[in-house]
């Protein structure tokens, strides 16, 4: 067995080799393509050192990167051939490809980015904290309470843009002699300005339902994903009430380490694409586009994984399930929202039509609604968290600015009093 590993093994280098040289070619051959600034023209950076497997952390911020583009020298910069190429094609913003860091520094010569900015957190990232005459931001590629979310990597960055009052509250929860006060900055969820597109089915009165499961996770403490526990009993269930158009969007990563939620996810696809060839005017979406919004604001009622997709939902302040995870070790924080959460239990999936519908005309439910859309996002009103967003990033540019002054006269203070010491030895 171990030699048949090592061989798998040996086999997935060279073909992640030949396939990474073959995007090289490929960028290359777009090199036109990429941006080229003029010494001294770029503002802010977005950092993404990824694969493309994880570039949905970038699409959700393209459509605040092109707002935020209007009045500022934006770019993503990318480290990976492929997801380079990926971007390429559908970035709104320009798009940077330093695969060394030899051809960051270079960058780094004739430029002077003031802000680079970061969602994730890839070992990758520390390449470019090296460089201290800009500030490092983490944006996050989303809002939970996933264990993710107070991370003491949070520390490694000069600051984090956060969206409401609840990540600060989870941050002091967390993380010890951490300046909460001065190195975060509310922003809201600027995305959900941008939440909006074209339907893909005909709305009529059927019950619009949101199914967005995340993926099963890596480790058993992140172990938030239900495509196999909930998933098939419930989208089952919602295909046989011919009252509810279905919406599931799975996560892209699902399956990707259990065999059996790749199976579930599967027989999802199948069950949804039977049951629309047996009735065209159900209209059941399987929704695995790049595009994210109209899905949030269409549905009647969502049903989500513990996961971003929860507080992307919450930010609209219509009706929410969240699924319960089944593993015991799952760690679940019940201080903010999901305390208040209604929730879907693995054994209830087969009955979900009739937990909708409860959940759908609660009153209580949605009073806890409002009060955490305020407590995680503050002022939702169209356009606020688009101003936030703005008015962060230049705050941090005046800073920038006025520290590139203090940083210019210390240093020829420390020249001045050099000279004299020498002068003093002669």
């Amino acid at each position: 067995m171990p030699i048949t590993q090592d061989v798998q093994t040996a086999f997935r280098i060279v073909r992640n080799l030949l396939v990474s040289r073959g995007e090289r070619g490929q960028v290359a051959k777009r090199s036109k393509e990429l941006a080229h600034p003029r010494p001294g023209t770029l503002d802010v950076v977005l950092y993404f050192a990824d694969s493309k497997v994880n570039l949905y952390q970038v699409r959700q911020w393209y459509a605040p990167l092109a707002e935020l583009a209007k009045t500022t020298s934006v770019a993503i910069l990318s480290r990976s051939p492929g997801t380079a190429l990926a971007l390429l094609d559908e970035s709104p913003v320009p798009v940077l490809y330093l695969r060394t860091v030899i051809e960051i520094e270079d960058l780094l010569d004739h430029q002077d980015p003031k802000i680079v900015l970061y969602v994730n957190q890839n070992a990758k990232n520390f390449q470019m904290f090296r460089y201290g005459r800009m500030w490092h931001v983490f944006i996050n590629h989303g809002e939970s309470d996933k264990m993710y979310m107070t991370t003491n990597q949070f520390k490694a960055y000069d600051y984090s843009f956060v969206a409401g009052e609840a990540a600060r509250d989870r941050l002091r929860r967390k993380l010890w002699d951490y300046d909460i006060e001065n190195r975060t900055i509310m922003i809201g969820r600027p995305q959900a300005d941008h939440f909006a597109g074209a339907l893909p089915y005909t709305p009529d009165s059927r019950i619009v339902v949101l199914y967005s499961p995340t993926w099963e996770g890596d480790r058993e403490a992140a172990a938030y994903g239900s495509v196999a526990t909930h998933g098939v009993a419930l989208v089952a269930a919602l295909l046989a009430t011919g009252q509810h158009r279905l919406i599931y969007r799975p996560h892209p990563r699902s399956g990707v380490i259990d065999p059996d939620f790749k199976r579930a996810n599967e027989a999802i696809f199948a069950s949804m694409r039977a049951a629309n060839a047996a009735d065209p005017t159900a209209q059941h979406v399987i929704d695995t586009g790049q595009e994210l919004g109209w899905q949030l604001v269409a549905a009647d009622v969502a049903i989500a994984d513990i996961s971003a997709m929860v507080y992307d939902r919450l930010a609209t302040g219509k009706p929410l399930l969240v699924t319960r995870p089944v593993s015991a070790k799952a760690e679940i924080d019940l201080t903010g929202f999901l305390g208040d959460a209604e929730w879907l239990d693995a054994a209830d999936s087969a009955d979900i039509a009739a937990v909708l519908d409860r959940v759908q005309h609660s009153a209580e439910a949605q009073q806890h609604l409002e009060f955490w859309v305020d407590r995680h996002f503050g002022d939702t009103t169209q356009g606020e968290a688009t101003r936030r967003f703005h008015a962060a990033v230049d705050h941090l540019t005046t800073e920038w600015q006025r520290q590139s002054v203090v940083h210019a006269a210390d240093v020829k203070s420390m020249d001045r009093n050099r000279d004299a010491s020498d002068d003093d030895d002669d």
